[in-house]
């Protein structure tokens, strides 16, 4: 049996300690005498043991089903132990618990002739309630712990739309682990009796104690105010859930605390029915799909379409003689959904007031925004929408230069004075990671020195990106606000709309990040650290600011924007995303904008089975987030320690950790991997809380250049073309396998196995290569992981796209446009003509962006001079797609003469 330090996850270790107790139970019934039978005793005895500590949590199978268990086995009910333990477990494994109530012993269980639920079809599981569990927080006895299950029991009722069980724990800290551990707890219920300590002391479960910052500071806590304290606490670790406080203090003194996420507070009494209704209004709440159940209604209407799309109703395909192959695929709701009407009980994603509204409402509510608009066009289009929005012609915005490139392109749109910072570079595996934030610092007290502080309006980053590095969103803003107090933020979290859901990820969104910075910018406590550390660098240059952690000012403007998404890491179909604000000037300054700019760019017939999924996938988190997200880091967890301890792997693969992808300068923690095979499990939540950069931990970076394979090859030739796993993105010798809230521990469980397979075919052909073919390997591995390039920064815009020579800022859009003109424009071929136009001294500068795939960014943007380290990466580059390079021509550049006219153009003064 594994130790519980080997498991990263306690549901992981309740699913396999339940799965070994039905194999000893199973094995003992069927030899009771044999020789492993005194084993399996003992085994058995260990499982239930260590089960008793989490069962408590969960209210199935229950603690007094659990129970009965454990007496059959110390009276020697073989069988009957054997058979309820069966059916636990596959209860736990189908779910089928969620759906009706299982009977442990044989005589119910020859009676209940439901179906299995891993046989149910979808169509049948949508008809069956969804079933939730409320923890209730009161320190009772046994006796007292029935009388409130029986009373809460009483009140539910045949037409109730859902289904729940109670689950009852002592403390504030068994609250916590409780809500942390147990994802089907949608309520919980704080009553007066509860106490503050946990008598569990299991390290798997205090781990989930540190993921809050423990209970430390509470200690000095008067005994009346846990249940409002419970409350707050929730309200920080999981926002999503309804709580109930029972108390029997006044009025005036509950008015006071801060009560979290309580929806309501019952004074002193035993009102079992009130309880009940609001707990289902309150889960109801976040059931509700506005649009989703608008476009079911109106699918089931009869109608006469006279307006645009055939398909609409399906009249098209059905009618058809030649295409019903596609109307048996898609089955027909989807097309009877399917229409251009915005009425009917529908509504328009251009000016919503019905059903997408309130929709966008509930996502806002879900997500931690103070509004959220809807795309159906993906997160390119959302990015162009913000940027439009905000920025104006000749407004500087610092811009992480390997970004998406719709940014890039967003600021052509806008008419920026671009100012690009460098991430940090990752030579070794040809990907960059995040920008330092002493270079933003840096470049914004650059531009103040320079008089254009005013001129700045925005910082554009990504978060995460796509190789997993995450920011510290909320120091970012502090500091950068400490210098421009009404900067604009926008986070690009396309890859990161799941981190909402999980406690130590949400701390690092942008919303979420923005909502603590509002409050705190508030308080006293604030205005008085600003005040001190004001005073303190009243005269301090810039090295000094720049190595001080700054406090922003009280009257600092929280002005952030989020993209997300929602189809790449929730569920929703392709080209969902969202636009999530929390901008305190928006409602004066940007709405109009922000409603310009999203006619520009949002289609004038969305398609609205896009929009339902958005909504359904924002009820799917709301209720369940929690769990998938949990599940989605276990899976990932779980790769990590099965390649990095697999002797075999270990030759030809390495799983990149924070060590190798973060610098030890931003690793403050110094937290160097998640899984040593030594140590075991680091909790992750001291580096989330304080390092700069840290790296998610559902992305895996795999070092595949030991194969003597590149990424590309490695992605295309062999993980799709010969085992059918699909990925995203590769550099020159790794490949990211990207966990998801849809991944299983059985997809986890084939990676490997392929993994094995792959090692062990290479170890074959080594074992039966030449001399000579053993050293052409060598060869290609040592040039995949030794004889790399370097990663190019930024160079600088040439000077006639530049104001001025002080910052570096440039003038992208008008660079961009320049190119249109074809005499404007020559060719210079990468291993010839180029090199005689740098020897002579001439500036070559890129008339387009340059894209290679990987790594996806562009390396060039137009008007950019093109460097030597530029010049040699292009060169080194082995990828298939470059985008903006044409082989047959070369490198696109502006002519010396085009260049001549543009400084001839500029202001004299600029031209200085």
């Amino acid at each position: 049996m594994q130790s519980v330090n080997d498991y990263y996850s306690a549901i992981q270790l309740r699913s396999d300690r339940w799965s070994s107790l039905r194999e000893a139970t199973g094995a003992l019934g069927r030899d009771p005498q044999g020789k492993k039978a005194d084993a399996l005793r003992s085994q058995i005895e260990e499982l239930f043991t260590s089960l008793a500590l989490i069962e408590r949590y969960w209210a199935f199978p229950g603690m007094q089903a659990f129970d009965h268990l454990r007496r059959q086995f110390e009276h020697g009910n073989l069988d009957d132990l054997a058979f309820g333990v069966h059916r636990v477990t596959r209860a736990l494994t189908t779910g089928a618990y969620r759906r009706r109530h299982i009977p442990l012993d044989r005589e119910s269980a020859e009676v209940d002739d439901h179906e299995d639920e891993a046989m149910l079809s979808p169509e049948a599981r949508a008809l069956t309630k969804p079933y939730f569990e409320v923890m209730i927080v009161d320190d009772l006895n046994e006796h007292q712990e029935r009388w409130l299950k029986t009373n809460v029991g009483r009140m539910r009722r045949f037409e109730d739309p859902f289904m729940y069980e109670t689950v009852i724990v002592p403390s504030l800290e068994d609250a916590l682990i409780g809500i942390l551990f147990n994802h089907n707890v949608q309520a919980v219920v704080v009553r007066p009796g509860l106490r503050l300590k946990s008598g569990v002391d299991l390290p798997i479960l205090k781990r989930y104690l540190n993921r809050v910052g423990g209970a430390e500071g509470l200690e000095g806590l008067k005994p009346e105010n846990f249940g409002a304290e419970l409350c707050r606490l929730i309200a920080s670790v999981r926002p999503e859930l309804d709580a109930y406080l029972v108390t029997d203090r006044s009025v005036e003194e509950i008015a006071g605390l801060d009560l979290g996420i309580c929806r309501r507070v019952f004074y002193n009494q035993e009102d079992f029915q009130e309880l009940h209704l609001n707990i289902l209004r309150g889960v109801q709440s976040r059931y509700k799909t506005p649009f989703f159940t608008a476009l079911v209604e109106y699918s089931k209407q009869p109608t006469g379409v006279f307006h645009a799309m055939p398909i609409s109703r399906g009249k098209s395909i059905s009618r058809s003689h030649w295409i019903q192959d596609m109307g048996a695929f898609y089955g027909p709701n989807i097309f009877m959904a399917e229409t251009s009407a915005t009425s009917g009980g529908l509504d328009s994603l251009l000016e919503p007031h019905g059903p997408i509204k309130k929709a966008q409402e509930l996502a806002a509510r879900a997500f931690g925004s103070k509004q959220t608009f809807f795309a159906t066009n993906g997160t390119s289009t959302c990015n162009k929408i913000v940027v439009q929005a905000l920025v104006r012609p000749g407004d500087i915005v610092l811009v992480d230069r390997d970004c998406h490139k719709s940014h890039h392109y967003g600021m052509v749109l806008a008419g920026a004075q671009v100012v690009y910072l460098d991430s940090y570079p990752l030579n070794d595996y040809s990907m960059y990671g995040a920008v330092p934030l002493r270079e933003i610092k840096h470049q914004l007290l650059a531009l103040k020195a320079a008089g254009k502080l005013d001129q700045v309006r925005m910082l554009l980053l990504t978060n995460c990106t796509f190789d997993g590095v995450v920011y510290n969103v909320e120091r970012v803003m502090e500091e950068c606000l400490a210098i421009k107090p009404d900067l604009i933020f926008l986070w690009d979290e396309a890859w990161f709309a799941f981190a909402r859901f999980g406690p130590t990820y949400r701390q690092r969104t942008g919303m979420n990040a923005a909502n603590v910075l509002r409050e705190r910018l508030k308080s006293p406590e604030h205005a008085k650290a600003y005040e001190k550390q004001a005073g303190k660098l009243k005269d301090a240059d810039d090295e000094k600011l720049l190595m001080t952690r700054l406090v922003p000012p009280p009257d600092a403007r929280v002005r952030v924007y989020t993209t997300q998404s929602t189809h790449k890491t929730l569920t929703s179909l392709r080209q969902g995303s969202m636009i999530h604000v929390n901008d305190q000037d928006f409602k004066g300054e940007v709405e109009q904008s922000f409603h310009e700019a999203y006619m520009t760019h949002t289609s004038t017939s969305p398609n609205y089975q896009i929009i339902a999924s958005l909504d359904v996938g924002r009820r799917q988190v709301e209720l369940e987030g929690f769990e998938f997200v949990q599940r989605q880091v276990e899976a990932a967890m779980s790769m990590r320690k099965a390649i990095s301890t697999h002797p075999l792997l270990q030759k030809y693969f390495k799983v990149l950790t924070a060590g190798d992808m973060i610098p030890d300068a931003y690793r403050e923690s110094g937290v160097e991997s998640y899984y040593d095979p030594h140590q075991g499990w680091t909790d992750i939540w001291e580096c989330w809380e304080k390092d700069e950069f840290v790296l998610d931990a559902t992305r895996v970076t795999l070092a595949v250049g030991g194969t003597g394979w590149d990424g590309d090859t490695f992605k295309t030739q062999i993980l799709m073309d010969k085992y059918g796993i699909q990925i995203n993105k590769t550099s020159r010798n790794t490949v990211l396998f990207m966990t998801n809230i849809g991944t299983t521990r059985s997809s986890v469980a084939y990676l490997i196995e392929v993994l094995v397979e792959i090692a062990k075919e290479l170890d074959d052909r080594l074992d039966d290569a030449s001399n000579m073919e053993r050293r052409a390997f060598e060869h290609r591995v040592k040039a995949l992981m030794e004889d790399l390039p370097p990663l190019p920064d930024f160079s600088r815009f040439h000077d006639a796209f530049r104001s001025d020579k002080v910052t570096i800022e440039g003038d992208i859009r008008t660079a961009f446009f320049l190119s249109y003109d074809e005499k404007n424009c020559d060719y210079l071929d990468l291993h010839g003509s180029i090199n005689e136009a740098m020897a002579s001294g001439r500036e070559v500068v890129s008339a387009s962006f340059i894209i290679p795939y990987p790594p996806g960014f562009p390396i060039l943007v137009p008007g950019q001079v093109v460097s030597a380290e530029i010049l040699a990466f292009m060169r080194a580059l082995d990828v298939n797609e470059i985008h903006g390079y044409r082989a047959d021509l070369g490198l696109r550049v502006f002519t010396d003469e085009a260049l001549a006219q543009r400084m001839g153009t500029k202001l004299p003064e600029a031209a200085e």
